[in-house]
């Protein structure tokens, strides 16, 4: 029988709550006392920095973001600024891993096999971490790795509002345009069986068998500091 991947799916969650989970789970993992999983979730509108970020990839300043009603915050995970709000599927899969590049190999091939599974036709570029469609950008992928285990992970586009991403240089790519499977497709109300859908190609990706879990059973008791 296969090794488990523990799925969680939390509904929409601000970006801090999203990365103290993700480091109390990792705590978790690295003690062996979980194995791999992945919560799946949209946040509330935020703009992440990585760790690469420039000045100048936010070129409005960030106080008037945030009276857009759109977060700043940073991040430890690498790449630079993106944004993420309702409607795009945000995945963060904490799992072991021993080859980053293969690992963000292994989650652009999985993004672009999900697309094509939704009728829209995408591609990983050379030298570009990523997704792109014909329309533009569609899925991001940035990591961080402590110990052996990941936290952060990717983002796709599927029905959200992608006027955020033009007050920014996305992912620090000057005149890169994004897009949505909702753009790319017309069709709405695609969350809830894209969701599942990437649960379930995550998992076949990386050789585990999917079992859907409560956060409580990732989290089963605090995690001393």
């Amino acid at each position: 029988m296969a090794a488990e991947l523990w799925v969680a799916q939390l509904g929409r969650v601000s970006y801090d709550e999203g990365i103290a989970l993700q480091e109390r789970i990792r705590a978790h993992r690295q003690a062996g006392e979980i194995p791999d999983a992945l919560l799946l979730l949209e946040h509330w509108p935020v703009y992440t920095k990585g760790r690469r970020t420039q000045p100048s990839d936010l070129p409005m300043g960030e106080d008037w973001y945030r009276t857009q009603g759109i977060e700043v915050c940073d991040s430890d995970r690498g790449g630079r600024v993106t944004y993420h709000g309702p409607g795009q599927l945000v995945g963060y899969p904490i799992v072991g891993i021993t080859d980053v590049p293969a690992y963000v190999g292994t989650m652009e091939e999985m993004i672009v096999r999900t697309l094509g599974e939704e009728g829209v036709e995408s591609e990983v570029r050379q030298g570009e971490t990523g997704v792109w469609a014909r329309g533009g950008k569609i899925g991001s992928i940035g990591i961080h790795v402590s110990r052996g285990v990941t936290t952060h992970g990717l983002a796709v586009n599927v029905d959200g509002d992608l006027q955020p991403f033009e007050w920014i240089v996305p992912c620090g790519l000057d005149g890169v345009r994004m897009t949505s499977i909702l753009k790319e497709t017309g069709r709405t109300g695609l969350m809830g069986c894209y969701r599942k859908r990437v649960a379930y190609r995550m998992a076949e990706a990386l050789g585990l068998r999917q079992r859907l879990v409560s956060v409580d059973r990732l989290v089963p008791e605090p995690v001393p500091a």
